[in-house]
């Protein structure tokens, strides 16, 4: 039996590194993972899903070293209900001992169980009461979703939960996994699910896992709670498949800033939510808009005079929180070209980047040597360059020169490359702007011809002299590589970028790898 505490404490079950990364064009390698799993351990987050083990051997990967690394929260993978994906994440979550979940899960809607299962309600039930019992064999916490849980019909639902908790299932998540729902329906089929299934009110704690494509999984998560939901499956801006998940800074925020409306309360440490949302943003590079409620460049801006006027009176008038509440603090140090590597070190350290002193060396260089192009450097751009470092992976021709023409003359390129201690070219090429032809002269050096499909250019700090970040998707062969670069010159980013790419597919292309494993459905 829950204590009355308990009873009143949503659990917050972060998917950032698994749903959140599903959001296209925000993968993260193995370092990025680890550094946001660090962030969410600050942030004191109750749960990380890290991942789906079976998709590949990099999650796989991710989810071990996260398992490993991360000390208190717990660490959850997720699996259909298929022995291979049991087993595999089993082995993943293994490091975390006591702490390992196993997230198993099942469709159950009518139009899912007809269209892409192609099972019986039998089956469909017969299926997720192996798998939570295979799931058992490895860890003792063991959660279910039932997926499309919000389109299934509520007595079949009611039939599916109870039979996983007899089955085993410590918690089981109920998900909108289209975002469907509406608050009233939502609230009401959790309220109705208390009705039905009594053994939810004996120590299963039933989570919410909403997507945001009506605008409304913070709203259907904040109704979820009220109707007894204790547990929040979420993300870092909202990040996710399609129009994304709940926003934990959101659903977190509301519940504290109206405590009198809800009740009840979470274990965030709030004040690490900005830097957690700063750290996702530039790792995935997915731009959080200014106008975002808690975090968004706009959200503790006021232009009006009437505001301001109010604002100045006293800030309750016009602020329903406190900036320093999720970790704004007004003021920021500004290094420079004269900063030392004490300095730097500390700022890292503040930043949450843990760094061994022959990588702070290297870092240090990259830094002097942006300081050299701005006056003066700032937190964003220090995580650009930790960004940076994280870019380019194995590393086989680097970038020695570059000189481009363009104008109202032909666009032109020259590029000279290094790879080891050997220099290559240098190559001219000509192309419909310096970028086309500094790609083109790359390729007459390596001579390896990639496809750009998809390029991108965004500015991840502030000012005139501001680092800009170009994404590129190029296409070798049959194979397709997603890359970054970052440089206060946008040719320099674009060139680092189109490297980086190149770079992974030799890298890839010279490894013997396990064949991934398809994703598959997820809730």
């Amino acid at each position: 039996m829950k204590t009355k505490q308990e009873q009143n404490r949503v659990v917050i079950f972060d998917t950032t590194l698994r749903d959140g990364e599903q959001c296209p064009g925000a993968s993260m390698g193995l370092s990025e993972k680890l550094e946001v799993a660090r962030q969410l351990e600050r942030l004191n987050v109750d749960i990380i899903e890290a991942g789906f083990p079976i998709a590949s051997p990099g999650d796989f990967e991710a989810v071990r070293a996260i398992a490993t690394q991360i000390k208190k929260p717990r660490i959850c993978g997720l699996a259909r209900c298929l022995a291979p994906d049991i087993e595999r994440c089993a082995e993943a979550v293994a490091p975390a001992g006591k702490r390992g979940r196993i997230h198993v899960f099942l469709a159950t809607s009518a139009i899912h169980r007809q269209f892409k299962l192609k099972k019986a309600k039998s089956e469909i039930i017969k299926l997720a009461v192996a798998g939570v019992k295979h799931a058992k064999k490895f860890v003792d916490d063991v959660q279910f979703s039932p997926e499309d849980a919000s389109r299934t019909e509520p007595d079949f639902l009611a039939e599916v939960v109870t039979a996983v908790i007899e089955a085993g299932a410590t918690t089981v998540n109920i998900p909108d996994t289209v975002g469907y729902a509406v608050p009233n329906e939502f609230g009401h089929l959790i309220a109705e699910l208390f009705e039905r299934v009594p053994a939810l009110s004996k120590g299963v704690t039933i989570h919410v896992h909403c997507h945001n494509d009506l605008g409304l999984a913070v709203a259907n998560s904040l109704t979820a709670v009220q109707n007894g939901a204790r547990g929040i499956e979420c993300t870092i801006n909202g990040l996710g498949e399609r129009a994304g998940n709940c926003s934990l800074e959101e659903v977190v925020m509301a519940m504290r800033t109206r405590a009198d409306a809800f009740g009840i309360t979470t274990g965030i440490n709030t004040r690490e939510i900005v830097r957690a949302s700063r750290m996702v943003s530039k790792l995935t590079g997915m731009v959080v808009q200014r106008n975002k409620a808690i975090v968004g460049a706009n959200a503790f801006a006021h232009e009006s005079g009437i505001h301001q006027h109010g604002m100045l009176s006293h800030r309750s008038t016009y602020e329903i929180m406190q900036p320093e509440d999720i970790g704004l603090t007004g003021s920021e140090l500004v290094l420079g070209k004269h900063s030392g590597r004490h300095g730097l070190a500390a700022r890292l350290k503040q930043l949450g980047y843990t760094v061994k002193p022959a990588e702070l060396e290297k870092i240090y260089a990259r830094f002097i040597e942006l300081a050299d192009k701005k006056k003066n450097v700032y937190d964003d751009d220090i995580i650009a360059l930790m960004h940076a470092e994280d870019l380019a992976g194995p590393q086989a021709f680097t970038l020695d020169y570059l000189h481009v023409s363009t104008g109202t003359v032909l666009p032109t390129a020259t590029v000279r490359l290094k790879k080891g201690g050997e220099i290559f070219g240098p190559a001219s090429a000509c192309g419909d702007g310096p970028v086309d032809a500094m790609f083109k002269a790359i390729d007459l050096i390596t001579k390896v011809s990639g496809k750009l499909l998809d390029y991108s250019l965004q500015a991840v700090t502030k000012g005139e002299d501001a680092i800009g970040e170009v994404s590129v998707s190029v296409r070798f062969g049959e194979s397709l590589v997603v890359a970054k670069g970052a440089s206060t010159d946008i040719v320099e980013a674009s060139a680092k970028a189109y490297l980086n790419s190149l770079n992974r597919y030799l890298f890839e292309k010279g490894q013997k790898k396990i064949k991934a494993q398809p994703r598959g459905d997820q809730p």
